[in-house]
Protein backbone atom coordinates (compact mmCIF):
# COMPACT_ATOMS: atom_id res chain seq x y z
CA UNK A 1 0.00 0.00 0.00
CA UNK A 2 0.88 3.34 -0.53
CA UNK A 3 1.66 6.37 1.78
CA UNK A 4 -1.12 8.08 0.22
CA UNK A 5 -3.63 5.75 0.48
CA UNK A 6 -2.87 5.49 4.08
CA UNK A 7 -2.48 9.49 5.16
CA UNK A 8 -4.68 11.15 2.96
CA UNK A 9 -2.31 14.37 1.38
CA UNK A 10 -2.43 17.70 3.33
CA UNK A 11 -3.66 19.63 0.35
CA UNK A 12 -7.27 16.78 0.43
CA UNK A 13 -7.20 18.18 3.93
CA UNK A 14 -7.27 21.78 2.70
CA UNK A 15 -9.92 21.29 0.60
CA UNK A 16 -12.09 19.92 2.98
CA UNK A 17 -11.29 22.15 5.32
CA UNK A 18 -12.80 25.75 3.45
CA UNK A 19 -15.95 23.78 2.56
CA UNK A 20 -16.62 22.88 5.97
CA UNK A 21 -15.88 26.36 7.14
CA UNK A 22 -17.88 27.93 4.11
CA UNK A 23 -21.44 25.99 5.20
CA UNK A 24 -21.71 27.49 8.37
CA UNK A 25 -21.10 31.09 7.48
CA UNK A 26 -23.72 30.31 4.86
CA UNK A 27 -26.56 29.69 7.48
CA UNK A 28 -25.26 32.09 9.58
CA UNK A 29 -26.05 34.46 6.80
CA UNK A 30 -28.89 33.29 6.31
CA UNK A 31 -30.09 33.53 9.48
CA UNK A 32 -28.95 36.96 9.92
CA UNK A 33 -30.84 37.77 7.73
CA UNK A 34 -34.24 36.16 8.58
CA UNK A 35 -34.02 38.18 12.32
CA UNK A 36 -33.92 41.59 10.53
CA UNK A 37 -37.10 42.46 10.12
CA UNK A 38 -37.62 44.47 6.49
CA UNK A 39 -38.84 47.73 6.77
CA UNK A 40 -41.04 50.20 4.68
CA UNK A 41 -41.13 53.75 3.92
CA UNK A 42 -44.90 54.77 4.31
CA UNK A 43 -45.89 58.31 2.84
CA UNK A 44 -48.12 60.51 5.14
CA UNK A 45 -50.78 59.92 2.24
CA UNK A 46 -50.04 55.98 2.80
CA UNK A 47 -50.52 56.55 6.91
CA UNK A 48 -53.72 58.95 6.49
CA UNK A 49 -55.31 56.09 4.27
CA UNK A 50 -54.53 53.27 6.54
CA UNK A 51 -55.61 55.68 9.81
CA UNK A 52 -58.85 56.04 8.01
CA UNK A 53 -59.32 52.32 7.43
CA UNK A 54 -58.97 51.17 10.47
CA UNK A 55 -61.63 53.68 11.58
CA UNK A 56 -63.92 52.15 9.27
CA UNK A 57 -62.80 48.75 10.40
CA UNK A 58 -63.40 50.07 14.48
CA UNK A 59 -66.64 51.66 13.09
CA UNK A 60 -68.23 48.06 11.29
CA UNK A 61 -67.14 45.71 14.36
CA UNK A 62 -68.92 48.08 16.61
CA UNK A 63 -71.88 48.55 14.29
CA UNK A 64 -71.68 44.23 13.95
CA UNK A 65 -71.43 43.55 17.81
CA UNK A 66 -74.53 46.00 18.07
CA UNK A 67 -76.33 43.91 15.36
CA UNK A 68 -75.58 40.93 17.08
CA UNK A 69 -76.77 41.90 20.66
CA UNK A 70 -80.08 43.56 19.06
CA UNK A 71 -80.89 40.25 17.34
CA UNK A 72 -80.19 37.99 20.57
CA UNK A 73 -82.18 40.69 22.18
CA UNK A 74 -85.08 40.27 19.59
CA UNK A 75 -85.02 36.48 19.70
CA UNK A 76 -85.33 36.11 23.80
CA UNK A 77 -87.91 38.93 23.24
CA UNK A 78 -90.13 36.74 20.67
CA UNK A 79 -89.66 33.52 22.76
CA UNK A 80 -90.68 34.89 25.74
CA UNK A 81 -93.80 36.02 23.72
CA UNK A 82 -94.78 32.80 22.13
CA UNK A 83 -94.68 31.48 25.59
CA UNK A 84 -96.87 34.38 27.12
CA UNK A 85 -99.07 34.02 24.01
CA UNK A 86 -99.78 30.32 24.51
CA UNK A 87 -100.14 30.87 28.02
CA UNK A 88 -102.53 33.60 27.80
CA UNK A 89 -104.65 31.51 25.46
CA UNK A 90 -104.38 28.54 27.82
CA UNK A 91 -105.62 30.55 30.22
CA UNK A 92 -108.71 32.31 28.79
CA UNK A 93 -109.66 29.15 27.29
CA UNK A 94 -109.96 27.08 31.00
CA UNK A 95 -111.78 30.67 32.24
CA UNK A 96 -114.41 29.60 29.85
CA UNK A 97 -114.65 26.46 31.40
CA UNK A 98 -114.89 27.55 34.87
CA UNK A 99 -118.83 28.57 34.63
CA UNK A 100 -119.59 24.64 33.54
CA UNK A 101 -117.72 23.53 36.30
CA UNK A 102 -119.69 25.58 38.94
CA UNK A 103 -122.87 23.96 37.45
CA UNK A 104 -121.55 20.94 37.64
CA UNK A 105 -120.51 21.36 41.32
CA UNK A 106 -123.84 22.29 42.07
CA UNK A 107 -125.67 19.32 40.81
CA UNK A 108 -123.20 17.05 41.66
CA UNK A 109 -123.39 18.69 45.82
CA UNK A 110 -127.74 18.09 45.78
CA UNK A 111 -128.65 16.29 48.56
CA UNK A 112 -131.29 13.51 48.01
CA UNK A 113 -131.73 10.80 45.19
CA UNK A 114 -128.37 9.56 45.19
CA UNK A 115 -129.35 6.72 43.65
CA UNK A 116 -130.75 7.97 40.66
CA UNK A 117 -128.51 7.54 37.31
CA UNK A 118 -128.49 11.35 36.23
CA UNK A 119 -127.04 12.65 39.31
CA UNK A 120 -124.55 9.48 39.22
CA UNK A 121 -123.85 10.69 35.37
CA UNK A 122 -123.36 14.10 36.41
CA UNK A 123 -121.20 13.46 39.43
CA UNK A 124 -118.73 11.19 37.15
CA UNK A 125 -118.32 14.30 34.49
CA UNK A 126 -117.76 16.29 37.51
CA UNK A 127 -114.71 14.44 38.68
CA UNK A 128 -113.66 13.82 34.90
CA UNK A 129 -113.34 17.73 34.33
CA UNK A 130 -111.49 18.31 37.89
CA UNK A 131 -109.19 15.61 36.11
CA UNK A 132 -108.88 17.62 32.86
CA UNK A 133 -108.48 20.75 35.16
CA UNK A 134 -105.91 19.08 36.98
CA UNK A 135 -103.57 17.62 33.85
CA UNK A 136 -103.58 21.08 32.66
CA UNK A 137 -102.16 22.38 35.52
CA UNK A 138 -105.04 24.18 37.54
CA UNK A 139 -105.25 24.46 41.03
CA UNK A 140 -108.55 25.02 43.22
CA UNK A 141 -108.45 27.66 45.55
CA UNK A 142 -110.34 27.22 48.48
CA UNK A 143 -109.46 29.68 50.79
CA UNK A 144 -111.70 28.81 54.02
CA UNK A 145 -110.01 29.80 57.43
CA UNK A 146 -107.00 31.23 55.64
CA UNK A 147 -105.48 34.79 55.55
CA UNK A 148 -107.15 37.18 52.75
CA UNK A 149 -105.45 37.64 49.88
CA UNK A 150 -106.40 40.46 47.83
CA UNK A 151 -104.47 39.50 44.73
CA UNK A 152 -106.04 35.91 44.93
CA UNK A 153 -109.52 36.42 46.74
CA UNK A 154 -112.46 38.71 45.97
CA UNK A 155 -114.08 40.12 49.65
CA UNK A 156 -117.45 40.82 49.02
CA UNK A 157 -119.31 40.82 52.50
CA UNK A 158 -117.18 41.55 56.07
CA UNK A 159 -118.19 39.97 58.93
CA UNK A 160 -117.38 40.56 62.75
CA UNK A 161 -116.41 36.77 64.31
CA UNK A 162 -114.61 37.09 67.28
CA UNK A 163 -113.34 33.34 66.89
CA UNK A 164 -111.63 34.40 63.45
CA UNK A 165 -108.85 36.25 63.36
CA UNK A 166 -109.00 39.61 61.73
CA UNK A 167 -108.96 39.10 57.61
CA UNK A 168 -109.17 35.42 57.77
CA UNK A 169 -111.40 34.48 54.98
CA UNK A 170 -114.58 32.97 57.15
CA UNK A 171 -116.48 31.60 54.07
CA UNK A 172 -116.22 31.45 50.46
CA UNK A 173 -118.87 31.84 47.74
CA UNK A 174 -117.43 30.50 44.63
CA UNK A 175 -113.66 28.94 44.36
CA UNK A 176 -110.73 30.77 42.65
CA UNK A 177 -108.41 28.88 40.08
CA UNK A 178 -104.96 29.13 39.43
CA UNK A 179 -102.91 28.48 36.75
CA UNK A 180 -99.19 27.54 38.12
CA UNK A 181 -98.85 30.78 40.22
CA UNK A 182 -101.42 32.76 37.43
CA UNK A 183 -104.79 33.40 39.01
CA UNK A 184 -107.62 32.79 36.82
CA UNK A 185 -110.16 33.78 38.42
CA UNK A 186 -110.49 35.29 42.04
CA UNK A 187 -112.14 33.52 44.76
CA UNK A 188 -115.48 35.06 46.30
CA UNK A 189 -115.08 35.09 49.80
CA UNK A 190 -116.10 36.49 53.39
CA UNK A 191 -113.95 38.08 55.36
CA UNK A 192 -114.04 38.70 59.28
CA UNK A 193 -112.84 41.84 60.70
Amino acid sequence: MSKKEKNPSPAGEQEQAPQEAQQPQEVTEEYRQEETPETFTVTREQMEKMEALAGQLSSLHDQHLRLAAEYDNYRKRTTREKETIYQDAKLDTIAKFLEVYDNLERAASQTGDEDNVHKQGMVMIFNQLKSVLEKMGVTIDDPQGQPFDPARHNAVMHVDDENLGEGIVSQVFQKGFLLGERVIRCATVQVAN
